[in-house]
């Protein structure tokens, strides 16, 4: 299994609009960071896939086109998204080329409301093409809701964790013994109990200090002393989280992640 971080940001992304770093160094290039995303390539030989290679992305955010042209992707199987907000979901025009390339609708799964959250902002994206017509003049979703547990994509077998974003919900993913887990506040015993015996966790760590829905540097460290993955990655990190600062002061197996980070898994 390979995957790609896409984008390791916050939704303003590093640096904000205005040219704001905050702590990040803008002579570091690990420091600029699009809007979270991750690509997962199952080879055929993975455990958890069923024989044939698949490409699985994981949100479309803001900065999704960006992002494509980075792996030079030409063919998603499948798409999760986490939930609706707009910096994991707005940058769903930009599949329109890869239903080009495939000639075929992308399947789109993700929580309940967050499918229906699709249908209502981005319908158009969500209906088939106009009978008769066979070119993708518009990005081509097939919308399928899950619900929290195992489920499969693109022939992959997946568990949808469901986890406190505040206010609302997202669902964080496992594949096999690598899990995402972005936009969480807390984790209940039974939440991180979900999370174990992995090789890799890629988890939210949004700041150094609380957020109201985001998990804060601490607060995370904690999760991953309490998991014991093998291997932990940050993402979803905001301005006030330098790379060089992070990686010389997290404990032995934890780290900050970046945009075009590749880990096998």
């Amino acid at each position: 299994m390979k995957i790609t971080i896409l984008g390791s940001g916050a939704s303003g992304g590093v640096p904000l609009v205005g040219g704001i770093w905050g702590s990040c160094d803008p002579n570091e290039p690990k420091n600029r960071r699009r809007r979270a995303s991750i690509l997962v390539e199952i080879e055929p030989s993975d455990p958890e896939g069923s024989g044939e290679a698949a490409t699985i992305l994981v949100d479309t955010s803001p900065d999704l086109r960006e992002q494509l042209l980075m792996t030079g992707s030409r063919r998603l199987d499948a798409l999760l998204w986490t939930h609706a907000h707009a910096d994991h979901m707005n940058g769903i025009d930009d599949v329109r080329m890869i239903n080009r390339f495939m000639n075929a609708a992308i399947p789109a799964y993700g929580p309940p409301e967050t499918i229906e959250h699709a249908h209502r902002a981005f319908g158009y994206a969500l209906a088939p093409l106009p009978e008769g017509v066979s070119f993708y003049f518009k990005p081509c979703l097939d919308g399928r809701p899950i619900d929290p547990g195992p489920f499969t994509a693109a022939g992959v077998a997946i568990t949808a964790v469901d986890q406190d974003h505040g206010f609302t919900r997202t669902y964080g993913y496992r594949f096999g013994r690598m899990a995402y887990s972005t936009d969480v506040v807390q984790m209940s015993p039974e939440v991180l109990a979900q999370y174990e015996n992995l090789d890799l966790w890629i988890v939210d760590a949004f700041r150094l200090t609380p957020h109201t829905t985001h998990s804060h540097l601490a607060r995370t460290l904690e999760w991953i002393a309490t998991v014991k993955p093998k291997r932990a990655i940050l993402t979803h990190m905001n301005e006030d989280m330098d790379y060089a600062t992070l990686k010389a002061s997290l404990p032995e197996g934890v780290e900050p992640g970046f945009d075009g980070m590749v880990v096998g898994v």
